[in-house]
């Protein structure tokens, strides 16, 4: 075969195993783990049955996959998002809304609420793809989120003992109503609640941290 033939079968090779896993996340998602099957995926992807065992060897390898590389994707886009916050604690408040928001329009998507609740379904049968899911989705966005809000303490702009706990807090405090709100992604979330939780989120994690704690108003 020549150096173009093999550079031809190598790229259709790429594309296969790309649409595979496409195609695996649409049906995992859509049909849970047990029900979903090995010719659903190959169907949905425009392979052969042979080829994903060929790529993957059996359905939980290949589910492992999807697992781990979604939690990959989702970590990604935050982060991404979290390195947009600035440590000049010029409007603290206002920054950490509107970070809070993109993290959280990063989760929202149908995608990564379908893996969620797919780990949540299979995490007492996999207890070590729970882990490496948080492994590889979680605790990035966690350490990034940490030495953002570091930076900010050091420059004199949050009180804090322990940036990770505080960053774990963060992240708890703007999106811990998620859940509910969107019942776990199977409708949608009023922008009105959203932004209030949000806002509570930030304003409750300032009182906590900022260097100029907040008193709550007298009631009466």
């Amino acid at each position: 075969m020549t150096e173009s033939g093999r550079s031809t079968a190598g790229r259709g090779r790429i594309d296969k195993r790309s649409a595979i896993l496409e195609a695996a996340v649409k049906v995992f998602t859509r049909e849970g783990y047990a029900q979903a099957g090995i010719d659903t995926i190959a169907a949905v992807a425009g392979v052969a049955k042979p080829t994903v065992y060929n790529h993957f060897g059996d359905k939980e390898n290949l589910f492992r996959i999807v697992m781990r590389d979604g939690a990959e994707r989702t970590s990604n886009r935050i982060i991404a998002a979290l390195a947009s916050l600035p440590d000049d604690g010029q409007d603290l408040e206002g920054e950490l809304e509107r970070v809070a928001h993109r993290v959280i329009e990063c989760q929202l998507g149908d995608e990564g609420w379908g893996l969620q609740r797919l780990l949540y379904a299979e995490a007492a049968r996999l207890p070590d793809l729970y882990d490496q899911v948080v492994a590889r989705g979680s605790q990035p966005v966690l350490d990034v989120l940490c030495g953002r809000l570091a930076g900010l303490a050091n420059r004199g702009h949050l009180d804090l003992d322990d940036p990770a706990v505080a960053a774990t807090q963060f992240i708890a405090l703007v999106s811990g109503n998620l859940p509910g709100l969107s019942a776990l992604g199977t409708r949608p979330v009023d922008r009105a609640d959203l932004d209030a939780a949000v806002r509570t989120g930030v304003d409750a994690f300032l009182r906590a941290y900022g260097t100029q704690r907040r008193r709550r108003p007298r009631r009466g």
